[in-house]
């Protein structure tokens, strides 16, 4: 990864540079005196942007400011990649995350579950593993035609609790369930919010489009539901003694189809080329998976980065029809966490080309003659399903594919996915007991609704939370003040004296933290899940603190002191020892987990950290106070109550927090999609336009910290940095 010198911009005054420090960490801004010898204030100084000479060029006032907001990360991630030592590699990934949360760019909201919620589906019958697709592959998924009482739901979680890596929970299951009277059955159905962008599983790095295309391929191998990794159209695999080479035997007598089951090519080894190739020509966000750093594969930076455009110097080949061989540049400790992700899935060489896809120099995706991955009637299937039927903003139907290598064991073969908006808060209640979904989440109004009708005292059960992180995050360079792809539509309501003042504050460490430690994430939370659950799924670090743990002893520099974290150290628990060194108020790790409680709202270091920031602000120019607040805009949807309550609370919580000299102003969106293309769909920092939002977050692609602090890398390697305003 290229790190770009910081650059430093020369204003033509006398120039202070602040040393007040936030938890260790730096200032950013530089205030310009216009009168020499005394102490400047916002009466005798005015505000000039430290990064006024880059502006113009978005990629050098990104660096620019990436280096000063993130750059001890930045540090201390490289120093973790650099290590060799896996023990030591995951507590200098911890010490990074720590300079991270520091630096006040985010804040952790909530993971997926931990919400009241019913169902059909039994606990864990699809896989529950921390990383990957995989948990959303549905063909293995025990559904039942009654929903799953209270009692029976707990009793299966805890049995499969017992019953990991035994490989008899699936058996368990069925006759458990039987033996109690449920009828099962091979239909399972679940709500989608949105269309694909893609139905090209290796052009997106879109959740919403990979949740849904992971059911129509097979992988070189998948978690099961006891999360044990096992083969699928790869029947075995071999790594070399220098872990260097993976050879995998791919599945012989399998076939690609179209949507109507029509058989279109073999699947062969070559599929696995041809789909990385794809993948990297693509560069739709998440190449960079594969290359130095990550899966490791020899080749990929150089490929990806035009420095070569033989594709046959990249680390996968097929030895022949049959086997296929990566090639790493270092032993990879995770590499096959990774085979469960869209990066690794195969394609059809010819069927693509029949679509006119192209590769190398040749890739044209806007192409007229370009039609791979425009529905689902132009991709070739190996998975379990077929999308037979696709209507935009209502229904995608699964069948079975007959020629799926495992199908006589699938225990699903039928699929509806109705759409929803999420502007009928009721509506899912009712779809659930007249079946058109198998499960159901409860909001506030659904569980009063549940208690009601007598039914939440006996289907009623906490979801299980999982690895996503959601967060909100700051936009530190804000450039766009509409939507992108609209002008007319999430106009801001702030004159330019107002962009300034926020865009200054926005820079400050101080004024971050002040924000950030001030909103009662609680309350927030509160609005979806009720006042019973509204600490259950927060977190409060972007990897979860159990992650990962040492596997033996590690000796790391804390500030100057060597500090040895004996083996089966958490990683939350290294992370933590940093952020108390530096003097941190944020509680990131509570001794045995990172989640369950609100270790950031923290009324007290904010008023702590605001006031620091008032002084900062006022030395470079901006003064802050509640008669001249900073204004704070935060994209909000009108059509959906939950979320509009969602955002009530955090504008009442930090305008009391920092006694109005924050003002939280709610930009208003009437539609889904709106909303979305000011806070999810846009593709670049510039185009970013909030200051604040909370409409982003990340699941991780394999099994090490790195997999969620790479996100924040620069120079376009980080999908996350453009939710900063950065790259």
């Amino acid at each position: 990864m290229k790190k770009f010198n910081k650059i430093v911009s020369l204003l033509l005054a006398l120039v202070m540079v602040l040393s007040l420090a936030a938890c260790g960490t730096k200032t950013t801004t530089e205030p310009v005196a216009s009168t020499a010898g005394a102490a400047p204030d916002a009466d005798t100084v005015t505000y000039v942007d430290p990064y006024a000479d880059l502006r113009g060029d978005h990629d050098e006032v990104s660096q620019a400011i990436y280096d000063d907001v993130l750059g001890e990360f930045y540090d201390y991630y490289m120093e973790a990649m650099d290590e060799t030592d896996l023990s030591k590699h995951y507590a200098l990934m911890a010490i990074a995350e720590a300079k991270m949360l520091e630096a006040g760019i985010f804040f952790p909201t909530t993971s997926k579950g931990g919400n009241y919620a019913m169902y059909r589906k039994a606990p864990y019958s699809n896989t529950n593993v921390l990383w990957g697709s995989d948990t959303y592959r549905y063909h293995k998924a025990i559904v039942t035609t009654e929903p799953l009482s209270t009692e029976d739901y707990n009793a299966l979680k805890d049995a499969w609790n017992g019953m990991v890596g035994t490989g008899e929970y699936e058996q368990y299951a069925k006759d458990y369930l039987t033996g109690k009277g449920y009828e099962l059955k091979d239909t399972f159905n679940f709500y989608f919010d949105a269309d694909p962008n893609t139905w090209d599983v290796l052009a997106t790095s879109n959740a919403a489009d990979t949740e849904i295309l992971v059911n129509t391929f097979d992988g070189l191998a998948e978690y099961d539901m006891e999360n044990q990794l096992k083969p699928a159209l790869a029947e075995s695999w071999e790594v070399s003694d220098d872990g260097l080479t993976y050879t995998f035997h791919i599945r012989q007598g399998q076939v690609w189809v179209d949507n109507q089951g029509r058989k279109v090519a073999d699947v062969t080894a070559d599929d696995w080329v041809a789909g990385m190739q794809h993948c990297l020509d693509a560069k739709a966000g998440l190449e960079y998976l594969l290359g130095g750093g990550m899966a490791n594969i020899v080749g990929v930076d150089a490929y990806v980065n035009g420095e070569t455009t033989d594709f046959t110097t990249v680390g996968v080949k097929a030895v022949d029809d049959y086997t296929l061989e990566y090639t790493l540049t270092d032993p990879t400790s995770y590499f096959l966490t990774m085979l469960g992700y869209g990066t690794f899935a195969p394609m059809s060489r010819t069927y693509y080309e029949s679509m006119g896809g192209q590769f190398g120099a040749d890739y044209d995706s806007a192409a007229d003659s370009y039609k791979y991955g425009k529905g689902p009637d132009s991709i070739a299937y190996n998975g379990p399903f077929l999308v037979t039927s696709f209507t935009s903003n209502n229904s995608i139907v699964f069948e079975a594919n007959a020629t799926y290598w495992d199908k006589a064991n699938n225990n699903v073969n039928h699929m509806v996915f109705p759409y929803t908006d999420g502007s009928d808060p009721l509506k899912p209640y009712d779809d659930f007991f007249n079946g058109v979904v198998d499960t159901l989440g409860l909001t506030n109004e659904r569980v009063t609704i549940a208690k009601e009708k007598g039914t939440y005292d006996k289907y009623a059960v906490v979801s299980p939370t999982d690895a996503t992180s959601y967060c909100g995050f700051f936009n530190v360079n804000r450039t766009a003040f509409a939507n992108y792809n609209d002008a007319s539509v999430g106009v801001t309501t702030k004159d330019e004296t107002a962009i300034e003042r926020t865009n200054a504050a926005m820079l400050n460490n101080n004024f971050r933290l002040a924000l950030a430690t001030a909103i009662d994430r609680g309350a927030y939370n509160e609005q979806s899940v009720g006042a019973d659950l509204k600490y259950n799924s927060l977190i409060n670090s972007y990897t979860p603190g159990d992650f990962v743990n040492l596997p033996e002893d590690a000796t790391v520099d804390i500030n100057g002191t060597a500090t040895t974290f004996p083996a089966g150290t958490m990683y939350g628990a290294v992370l933590q020892a940093q952020l108390d060194a530096d003097g941190c108020s944020i509680k990131a790790w509570n001794g045995t987990s990172s989640a369950g409680y609100d270790g950031w709202y923290n009324p007290d270091a904010s008023a702590t950290y605001l006031a620091a920031a008032i002084d900062e602000l006022a030395a470079v120019g901006i003064e802050v106070s509640a008669e001249n607040p900073i204004y704070i805009e935060m994209p909000v949807r009108t059509d959906n109550q939950v979320t509009m309550n969602m955002k009530q609370a955090v504008k009442k919580s930090v305008e009391t927090v920092t006694g109005g000299a924050i003002i939280v102003t709610l930009v208003e969106y009437a539609t889904r999609d709106a909303y979305l293309d000011a806070t999810y769909w846009y593709g670049s920092g510039d185009e970013a336009n909030f200051d604040m939002n909370d409409g982003s977050g990340w699941g991780p692609d394999f099994g090490d910290p790195q997999t969620y602090l790479a996100t924040m890398l620069p120079q376009y390697a980080g999908y996350m940095t453009k939710s900063l305003g950065l790259f």
